[in-house]
């Protein structure tokens, strides 16, 4: 048999000494560092993203006319080949639904259940480890900076994210570890704590320093969140999901929705989404057999789609309002196309809606 030169023993032993993390990748500049600070070890990296359905990427930029000029990109893919990991992209929608509808420690400014919600992305990595354990995978790296988010980054609740999520010591936030515990990969010499870094703090300067040092001149906006959940605007629609179908419940369709259009709520027993313009109106055609949609038919205009069991008195109400948007908005009249599906549709014509103070109270 054929022995093996030390180079080759050499080889084996410091393959077999080799250990890997799994990443939450979230498409930000924090996650992206992360990566690139535990890479700069020597340790293999794979990331991973879970989608919840509420991101603001995505579609969003592809269907407004005035998003254009936005690059159409998936942060996570794009930060992963950047960083040259391979990125595992997992479905988590039906799931979240307990985490958004009860979580256990509560909502943030708005309808985000920061907590939460870092607590299941772990757990989820967790069980993504064991689940793959004939990978290798030895700990869990996240982009956490102590005090950057109020509710789900206070130095306090780094241990409960830890505990709560069942990673425990082998979960690692290589931007602020030098303030915290040192974790089993540090005990165990497998990182190097000296190499890590000790921010705290809103400010992203630090960050952006240290992209810099690191050679990334493009990453998405340090300040932005990638959750519409954050958004009040988008929260308060969510809200009045919940209320008018008087339970906390939603499809993946209900959420795609809230994040288009104008919301005008008229009455308790329906709403109207109406589109903003010619994009918007492109992606709510895609709903016209499953929704009631107004359109107008003498004068230019967007087109709406009505959430809700309208009553038939309350088609002059609706087809008004979509008037008042389009270009009959000051004419004595319009004629508006009123489509409901598996039955005839039916042609109106309408002064358009003229008390503006109303309209105000109706937005969501």
């Amino acid at each position: 048999m054929r022995s093996l030169s030390v180079e080759q023993l050499n080889l084996i032993n410091s393959m077999a000494n080799k250990h890997k993390a799994i990443a939450l990748i979230s498409g930000g500049l924090d996650s992206m560092l992360a990566v690139k600070v535990i890479q700069e070890q020597g340790i293999e990296v794979e990331g991973i993203n879970f989608y919840t359905g509420f991101c603001v990427e995505g579609h969003t930029h592809a269907i407004r006319n005035q998003d254009k000029e936005k690059q159409k990109r998936n942060n996570a893919l794009w930060v992963a080949e950047q960083l040259g990991i391979k990125l595992h992209i997992v479905d988590v929608i039906e799931e979240y639904k307990d985490v958004l509808i009860n979580p256990k420690h509560g909502y943030g400014a708005n309808m985000n259940p920061c907590l939460d919600c870092k607590i299941f992305m772990v757990n989820k990595a967790v069980d993504w480890i064991e689940e793959h354990h004939a990978q290798g995978f030895d700990f869990i790296i996240t982009g956490e900076v102590i005090g950057q988010r109020p509710m789900s980054q206070l130095k306090a609740k780094m241990p409960i994210i830890a505990k709560q999520s069942g990673a425990n010591d082998r979960l690692v936030r290589p931007l602020s570890a030098k303030n915290l515990e040192q974790t089993l990969p540090e005990r165990e010499g497998w990182i190097v704590r000296e190499k890590l870094y000790g921010f705290t703090g809103r400010s992203r300067k630090p960050q952006i320093e240290l992209a810099k040092q690191f050679g990334f001149d493009d990453f998405a906006t340090p300040a932005g969140g990638c959750c519409f959940l954050t958004d009040k605007s988008y929260s308060d629609k969510l809200t009045d999901l919940w209320q008018a179908k008087n339970a906390k419940e939603y499809e993946l369709d209900d959420i795609m929705l809230l994040k288009v259009g104008r919301h005008v709520r008229p009455k308790a027993n329906f709403k109207l989404i109406i589109a903003r313009d010619s994009g918007e109106c492109k992606f709510l055609e895609g709903y016209r057999k499953e929704f009631i949609s107004i359109r107008a038919l003498s004068h230019k205009g967007p087109m709406a789609l009505v959430d809700g069991d309208i009553d038939e008195g309350d088609y002059d109400l609706a087809a008004s309002i979509v008037a008042r948007f389009g270009q009959g908005k000051f004419a004595d009249e319009v004629e508006l196309d009123i489509n409901i599906p598996e039955q005839p549709s039916l042609q109106i014509s309408t002064a358009p809606f003229a008390n503006e103070n109303m309209l105000q109270e109706w937005y969501l």
